[in-house]
């Protein structure tokens, strides 16, 4: 029986962890559930579930929750709140398992207390590991925690490395790996509308339903961005190493290159259940509910080279992991801030690129020697681009 801890079990991923756990109640206990904002999804969960713990970020949420799940009859369930409340239930004793879904910066901390206890830690949360880095990774060796990637590319990756491989290690017999892209809503957009583009167009995919944040990142390729510096790190190799293809049908969802000339590529259908049950029942396989991959159907499977002057977000992403250091959390933090902004309503979508690009130029990147060098670069990011896209949203 694996104890589970889902932090941001009422996002996308969270809801399809939660899906795939149902169809296996011998197997996956639910131990704890952690949310944002929807305590009304929350407390669904919880009466579906049972959990011992639920978290809410906001302590003024503990009562409504706490109403809530009494109206639906739910006893027992304990209440926490803030950081200390995620951080607590990502550590504690009695969960082997952690699936970590909270998106950005926000869920650093609790999947790093995850990894520092020696969980198994089902990575979805990349902004964690593209801000910590080597701390991240220093502390899955130090603790002798197992980290399986969740995002579909270094899922795929994963699935296609030799036998009994362990993220964070160099596979000798490999040359590269490729990402595959979808290319997103705006892959053949006029470039001159995408200044013009709405944040309900940004969001809208046209292959995976994922949340509001997300879905912009692969609009702007700055997922992908994000997804090369996770490579390096699951992986151990160089920006040179990893590659990004356009692949618009989403079908294969990243290759590895092999030095014998051989590529492997992991298929499916887009459904992020797939590389969950993956995880979750690793290294066997399990039932996950998503529908079988009909080739007949698909028809064709397409690639695409990459065009940087429509996607910029690249670009910058490569730069940053090069640069290394403080580059990661300074291109993470202004793409947040920038993001945010922009689904607001408040700068143009090209003023995404354009505020990365000068948080980068502005905060020189520094050595990582702890956590508070990330912290600390994360707020000082958050402060600049906060000034420069206060200038953008009157452009």
């Amino acid at each position: 029986m694996k104890r589970l801890c889902v932090l941001g079990s009422t996002g996308s991923i969270g809801v399809n962890t939660l899906d795939v756990a149902a169809r296996h109640p011998d197997e996956l206990c639910v131990v704890a559930l952690t949310a944002n904002r929807n305590i009304e999804r929350l407390a669904e969960q919880c009466a579906a579930h049972r959990p011992t713990y639920a978290v809410v970020v906001d302590p003024e949420q503990r009562q409504p929750l706490r109403e809530k799940l009494e109206a639906r009859g739910v006893r027992g369930v304990e209440i926490l709140a803030g950081a200390s409340g995620l951080e607590h239930v990502a550590s504690l004793p009695e969960v082997d398992t952690v699936m970590a879904a909270i998106v950005g910066a926000a869920g650093l901390l609790p999947t790093l207390a995850a990894a520092q206890k020696g969980k198994r830690v089902l990575l979805a949360n990349k902004e964690a590991l593209v801000m910590s880095g080597p701390l991240f990774m220093a502390a899955i060796r130090l603790s002798g925690a197992e980290l399986l990637p969740i995002d579909s590319e270094h899922n795929a990756i994963f699935q296609c490395m030799p036998a009994s491989y362990r993220a964070g290690t160099r596979a000798r017999e490999v040359r590269k790996i490729m990402l595959t892209a979808s290319g997103g809503p705006f892959l053949k957009a006029p470039l001159e509308t995408l200044a013009h583009m709405t944040p309900e167009q940004a969001v809208a995919h046209p292959n995976w339903v994922m949340g509001r944040k997300i879905s912009v990142d692969s609009a702007t390729m700055m997922n992908k961005g994000l997804e090369v510096i996770e490579a390096c790190l699951l992986f151990d190799l160089s920006p040179d190493e990893v590659t990004v293809v356009v692949h618009p049908q989403s079908v294969i969802h990243s290759m590895v290159d092999y030095v014998d000339g051989s590529v492997l590529a992991q298929m499916g259908n887009p459904d992020m259940r797939i590389p969950i049950a993956h995880a979750m029942g690793w290294p066997d396989r399990v039932e996950s509910g998503a529908e079988p991959l009909d080739l007949f159907k698909v028809g064709r499977l397409e690639f695409v080279e990459l065009d940087t002057q429509r996607f910029p977000c690249l670009p910058l992403a490569y730069q940053a992991v090069r640069a290394g250091g403080t580059a990661p959390a300074i291109l993470n933090a202004a793409n947040e801030m920038a993001v945010a902004s922009f689904l607001d309503g408040r700068i143009r979508f090209t003023a995404i690129a354009e505020t990365i690009r000068h948080c980068l130029d502005v905060l020189p990147a520094s050595a990582v020697g702890s956590l508070d060098d990330v912290l600390d670069a994360d707020r000082t990011t958050r402060h600049t681009a906060s000034l420069y896209l206060e200038k953008a949203s009157t452009a």
